[in-house]
């Protein structure tokens, strides 16, 4: 993992996003012998043409982060993660040990939010059970009635931010359940979608619902030691067909990545996945990426070297060279997969 360390200075961790979202800068690898390109988001679209398929994650973030209260008056922070498939949610409770299993809290500013803590799991979760004005929350849907109750699980490099709630949700966000935005998809405005199809691109959706071990940086020293965090994905069919047929198909994220790589490895358009990307994967889907730049030693950062090869630290060392912005609110790369890894014709034709 010392392969993927870097120095980040805390300067260049965006505090708030570019306004409006298409004003980001991106950085396009212009590949071997080629010097990069200092463009905006907004000039995306000229990237693209007929043929190409742009792919989104339509995932929903949220209100995941609850503040609460203790009989004693003592104050319990508690962050969803996921459903527990038994009408509970896997948590993450702060401070954890001073609170007693079947102990009730109550919203710190919204007296119908009741959370009973459960018991404590592996990694240092919770099981909890909530309801919200007398009605249980059991699963992501019914957790949008938090929405204006809970707050938004901004990452904690975050610590100065002004931008109001929903801006850190993408326009197209449908499907809730994520702990964390798909964090390239925040730059697309409707506007820009449309350009994108007027140059002849088509414009598909995928899910993956986003954990919170998916900005985690690792701590083995290894990334053959590393235990992958599992999402749930879905890809659509009429997605999946699109990609088969296209010249190119641009991933917009990480985890839209992750999605389509996983059904494509798999077979199955949903399920579960603990893909982890590394060097030597074989892309079979997969051409293009728009991506932020992301944490040292993260995972992600492992994707990005498997996508297009050690030339990333290039990259990221001209980005902050020239002020670019990094992580949740910044700025973004536009990269090709670099030649020497598998083409999509090899794998699936």
């Amino acid at each position: 993992m010392e392969e993927f360390d870097y120095g980040l200075p805390p300067a260049a961790i965006a505090q708030d996003p570019a306004e409006p979202r298409d004003r980001a800068r991106l950085l396009v690898d212009g590949g071997e012998g080629r010097d990069p390109s200092h463009l905006r988001v907004r000039d995306l679209p000229d990237l693209l043409g007929p043929g190409d398929v742009v792919v989104v994650n339509e995932t929903r973030v949220l209100a995941a982060r609850l503040r609460l209260l203790r009989s004693t008056g003592g104050a319990v922070e508690v962050l969803l993660v996921r459903p527990d498939g038994r009408g509970g949610w896997e948590t993450l409770v702060r401070p954890s040990r001073k609170v007693a299993p079947g102990e009730v809290l109550t919203g710190a500013d919204h007296r119908g939010l009741t959370v009973v803590a459960g018991e404590r799991l592996s990694g240092g979760m919770r099981s909890v059970t909530l309801s919200l004005d007398g009605s249980p929350i059991t699963d992501p849907e019914g957790a949008t009635a938090l929405d204006g109750v809970g707050e938004m699980p901004l990452p904690p490099y975050i610590t100065a931010g002004t931008a109001p709630p929903q801006r850190y949700q993408t326009v197209y966000a449908t499907v809730p359940g994520s702990v964390a935005a798909p964090t390239a998809g925040l730059h697309l405005t409707e506007a820009l979608l449309g350009r994108i199809q007027q140059r002849g691109a088509r414009v598909q959706r995928v899910e993956l619902v986003v954990g919170i071990d998916t900005f985690r940086p690792v701590t083995v020293s290894d990334t053959a030691d590393h235990v992958m965090h599992t999402e749930r994905y879905r890809v659509p069919e009429v997605t999946m067909e699109a990609c088969a047929g296209a010249r190119r198909v641009v991933a917009v994220g990480t985890t839209t990545v992750r999605a389509l790589e996983s059904a494509a490895a798999t077979g199955r358009l949903e399920g579960d996945t603990d893909l982890f990307i590394t060097r030597g994967h074989r892309w079979a889907v997969v051409d293009a990426l728009m991506t932020n730049f992301h944490l040292p030693r993260s995972t992600l950062l492992v994707m990005i070297d498997a996508f297009i090869g050690p030339r990333w630290r290039e990259l990221y060392s001209l980005a902050l060279d020239h002020g670019y912005r990094f992580l949740s609110y910044g700025d973004a790369m536009f990269l090709t997969r670099h030649p020497g890894s598998h083409r999509r014709g090899e794998d699936r034709r």
